[in-house]
């Protein structure tokens, strides 16, 4: 059992590559094994599995408590005494104190714990309130075994390969797997804000108890609304992002920032130089492609705060060069094409930093995204109108293909100049399309979610194909706008987007924090009326004020751009062949509708290039496949001996 726990461990050595340890109990059947990234308390005295002192508890501890000087002197008050400096044995006297629901409650931060209970014989598995670091768990006979990435479990005491193929449907549909459920059937990804206790691994494992939820808070806000004036509510959520953006600037190891240039980075940027007696180290990555190359607005953004600015200016072969470690670094399919911009601007930063702050979650909390607004306006519309009337509209969009909506608008480009101001129009005009033909609010709102509209019809066995996980479009007393964000901060963000950063960022043993997701400013982004969001169309208002305390808006007023690569000229080009061979090779047909993929690809090869994101799917899932499935491990493994 040490072997076997010694080796999960070993399979993530990138995410911890400073130290190691393995603490197991043979009489009850469970070890607990740890991969080390020292930030904080760089001593013998940080290292972990961890005990309290009682040795009641013994815990491993992915992530940072934040506020863990605070909690350490008021427990320090009412006599207990500490080692070192570490967070982490702090989370183990606050649990000897006040036991671990009561002390989660209290954590800010972002984390997920493995603690065993020696005196009440249980496990419990905890993941922090807004699914920022991963937690994965597997149920096997009479087994449970855990992990922050696939990669451990695959290297457990068993592992049964067996897919889930609805959770395969969702992430055709979504480009990410929902939670609870992972690309295995008999994995699951333990929600965030829940806790899960486990006292019998041959039994069911039992449901996760939230701790905190999103849902609550949205609820909760939306019934208490802020009644202050404008300039208040600025005020309000500056102090809350300058709190949060000093509580994650403390480490004992370089420390610095991803800056897009964009409103969220920047407003993170800011405020980090405005705490801090030096310039901040700040990191931008630049592409030859100048419609996805925002390294000059950070360059501009940089330059105004006064901050150690590094920008590393990329080719598409660059770029390019990326795709081949995504399978290895996504141990579950992820087919967000920002991944390999954010895995370069990470590799980048660890060149001097060990810890970055993102502006990760300013669009999810503060309405930042298109599709809020005119998501909201066209939905609201559409629904006053007969489904046959709308499928007739939709079939007229789609009559012309999105390469040529997009040459009608350059034709009338020098007639109607705001013709030309709207960029992918085509592509756009086709997710209306594919909204008008939806049949409720809900199945609206998940069409302009979904980059493959009917994801079933490209598996082998269609009628397994039903997914298990939606956006979760819950019928709430919110607007349709807030429902649409609540929907995305319980999937599309932890699922998605904290995903691709934690995996991008832990690849190279960088440690990514996110400030704007702060449990605080989630509260209170909850609490904002409408018009502390969204005016004149745009979203984040508030933000923006924020922002423009420290920055003029002429530096950062513009259209959003996105973190993103060209995908359509790439697999038109570059990566033509290596795609082509991945999508259409004979073990291709186990999962996936081999006639159905061939027609898809050769609509795109002949010109049509609406679904370049859904094959980028298609494609990541075929190199997954062969990463984790055909090549490296068999379709059952069983080592008979139980481990954590």
């Amino acid at each position: 059992m040490l072997g076997i726990a010694s080796r999960m461990a070993t399979a993530l050595v990138h995410r911890g590559p400073d130290d190691s340890g393995v603490w197991m109990d043979p009489a009850s059947g469970v070890a607990l094994s740890f991969r080390r990234l020292s930030i904080v308390d760089l001593s013998a005295e940080g290292h972990q599995p961890m005990q309290s002192a009682t040795g009641r508890f013994t815990m491993v501890f992915n992530g940072e408590v934040y506020n863990h000087r605070y909690l350490r002197q008021e427990l320090a008050a009412v006599g207990c005494s500490f080692r070192g400096h570490s967070d982490t044995e702090v989370i183990l006297a606050a649990f000897e104190r006040w036991g671990i629901e009561r002390s989660v409650r209290r954590f800010i931060g972002m984390f997920a714990f493995a603690i065993w209970d020696a005196e009440r014989r249980e496990l419990s598995l905890v993941r922090d309130r807004l699914g920022i670091k991963p937690l994965y768990v597997y149920r096997g006979p009479s087994l449970v075994s855990f992990g922050s990435e696939l990669k451990a479990l695959f290297a457990g005491p068993e592992f049964d390969c067996g897919l889930d193929t609805g959770a395969l449907t969702s992430y055709l549909r979504y480009l990410y797997v929902p939670a609870p459920c992972s690309i295995f059937a008999n994995v699951i990804k333990l929600p965030a804000g829940t806790i899960l206790t486990i006292a019998d691994p041959a039994r069911e494992l039992p449901d996760p108890v939230p701790f905190w939820s999103v849902d609550r808070a949205a609820i909760s806000g939306s019934a208490n609304r802020f009644t202050g004036t404008d300039a208040e509510a600025v005020t309000e959520l500056e102090t809350l992002l300058t709190d949060a953006v000093k509580l994650r600037m403390q480490a004992d190891v370089p420390l610095g920032a991803l800056l897009s240039g964009g409103i969220d980075s920047s407003t993170v940027v800011a405020l980090m130089q405005a705490s801090a007696d030096r310039p901040v180290k700040t990191f931008t990555i630049g592409f030859d492609q100048h419609d996805f190359d925002e390294a000059a607005h950070a360059r501009a953004i940089a330059k105004y705060l006064g901050t150690d600015h590094t920008e590393l200016h990329l080719t598409g072969s660059d770029a390019l060069a990326v795709v081949p470690r995504l399978a290895q670094m996504f141990d579950e399919p992820l087919a967000d094409p920002s991944q390999i911009p954010t895995f370069l601007v990470c590799e980048l930063a660890r060149h001097d930093v060990t810890v970055a702050l993102t502006g990760d979650g300013g669009d999810e909390l503060f309405a930042g995204y298109n599709r809020y607004i005119s998501g909201e306006r066209l939905i609201t519309e559409f629904q006053r109108y007969p489904s046959v009337l709308r499928r007739l509209s939709a079939t007229g969009v789609r009559s012309l293909s999105p390469r040529a909506w997009n040459e009608v608008r350059d034709i009338l480009r020098p007639i109607f100049p705001i013709a030309g101001r709207t960029r992918l129009v085509g592509e756009k005009l086709h997710k209306i399309a594919d909204l008008l033909r939806a049949d409720s609010m809900p199945h609206m709102y998940r069409s302009l979610l979904s980059v493959w509209q009917n994801p079933e019809q490209l598996l082998a066995d269609t009628e397994k194909g039903v997914a298990r996980a939606t956006t979760q479009f819950d019928d709430t007393p919110l607007d349709l706008m807030e429902r649409m964000m609540l929907a995305d901060q319980k999937t599309y963000l932890p699922d998605d987007l904290l995903a691709k950063v934690d995996r991008a960022s832990m690849a190279v043993s960088l440690e990514a924090r996110v400030p704007i997701l702060d449990h605080r400013v989630v509260e209170f982004s909850w609490t904002l009326p409408r018009r502390l969001k969204v005016r004149a169309g745009i979203g984040k208002w508030i933000l923006r004020q924020v922002l423009y305390n420290h920055v003029p808006p002429s530096l950062v007023d513009r259209e959003k751009m996105g973190f993103s690569v060209p995908l359509e000229r790439w697999l038109a080009g570059p990566l033509r062949s290596w795609a082509g061979d991945l999508l259409l090779s004979n073990s291709a047909n186990a999962f996936l509708n081999a006639d159905a993929v061939r027609r898809e690809w050769d609509r795109f090869l002949n010109g049509n290039r609406e679904k370049a994101a859904g094959l980028w799917a298609l494609v990541m899932f075929r190199a997954w496949e062969n990463r984790w499935l055909t090549t490296s491990v068999p379709a059952v493994r069983t080592l008979r001996s139980a481990a954590g």
